[in-house]
């Protein structure tokens, strides 16, 4: 099977700067205030820096030293034990496609753009302001999932569609989608997908090069299993279950690497990407290839040092027990210590 088919996700439905100071670099650039990841301006918004998370919030909470998870072993077991640890992201092309999925950065005051949608009953149907260069996971030709994530620095929020098609300058068309606050701990309504089969976020789950690059990567990392149970736990809203399955991971699951793993000898970002997954883990977003984690589309990927990462396994991981974590079923922050 084909690398990028592999790292797919399979799914039925899918679980499926100041605004002045922007305006006046768009004015003295004649540029739309805009741009890819890989080169977007620093421009922090009136009220302060835009993270992808709060602070509090479960994709910062460590669970290093949380208990493991009762069903652990049958958990793992059904992922694969002896399946490798997977970096679905890197630098340049695989099969002619970028891989990883790609973040959008806008930090200028943009219209709505109109977005029609699959499943709009489990789906935002306004609220997107997305801008008309924005990258589509795997390229503008891709069958897969066709994400579209863009991060609205000025807005703090992100804007995430699947199966997302551009109508037009100002349109899109996708299989669903979601625009999340990110200065907000309110999760989706439950039972409400996103552009995820878990009802989460993409972006503040995502490797991103420039934490790696600066050596450390302080949240959860978003993963995807080969089946899940026909359930999901919180943080997660939403599931896309094979079967009614205990055995089967069901969507939210955290996952570790275990504090026994030796990183000590990987290159710099590959470093990056282990240590988090032993500090604050991976969490189970998604249907697809077996141990995939996502990370951005970026330049600056070194795919040989990635590429280390293979070198885990399955049986190198464990689920954790997070439960302690929850502080309400409709919030996304975490209990305080």
């Amino acid at each position: 099977m084909k690398r990028l088919a592999e790292s797919r996700s399979t799914r039925g439905t899918p679980a499926v700067a100041t605004v002045a100071a922007m305006a006046a670099l768009a004015a003295a650039c004649l540029m739309p205030g805009y741009s890819a990841a890989a080169d977007a301006a620093a421009v922090a918004p009136a009220d302060g820096p835009c993270e992808t998370s709060l602070a509090d919030s479960f994709w910062r909470a460590p669970v290093d030293r949380l208990p493991v998870h009762p069903s652990s072993g049958q958990y793992v077991s059904s992922i694969g034990s002896a399946e490798s640890l997977h970096p679905d992201f890197g630098s340049g092309r695989t099969e002619g496609e970028p891989f990883g999925i790609p973040v959008t950065v806008s930090d200028a005051n943009l219209p709505e753009t109109k977005v029609t949608l699959d499943i709009a009953e489990e789906s935002d149907t306004s609220g997107y302001r997305i801008p008309p260069n924005a990258k589509i996971e795997n390229g503008p030709a891709s069958s897969g999932d066709r994400h579209v994530v863009v991060w609205d620095r000025a807005l703090c929020k992100s804007y995430e569609l699947w199966n997302a098609r551009q109508q037009g300058d100002n349109a899109w068309h996708a299989g669903s989608g979601a625009v999340f606050d990110l200065r907000s701990h309110a999760l989706r309504p439950d039972g409400w997908t996103s552009a995820d089969a878990a009802g989460l976020a993409i972006l503040p789950g995502l490797v991103r090069y420039d934490e790696a690059a600066a050596g450390r990567i302080d949240h959860a990392i978003r993963i995807t299993v080969p089946r899940s149970d026909q359930s999901y736990i919180w943080p997660a809203r939403h599931q896309a279950g094979a079967a009614a399955d205990t055995s089967l991971p069901p969507m939210g699951l955290r996952l570790r690497l275990k504090s026994s793993v030796d990183t000590s000898q990987l290159a710099p970002q590959a470093k990056a990407v282990a240590d988090a997954l032993k500090k604050y883990g991976a969490i189970v977003a998604d249907n697809g290839s077996a141990w995939y984690i996502t990370g951005e589309e970026h330049a600056g990927w070194d795919n040989a040092q990635l590429d280390a990462l293979k070198g885990f396994k399955g049986s190198d991981f464990e689920a954790v027990d997070t439960s302690g974590l929850q502080q309400s079923p409709d919030s996304g922050a975490v209990a305080p210590k």
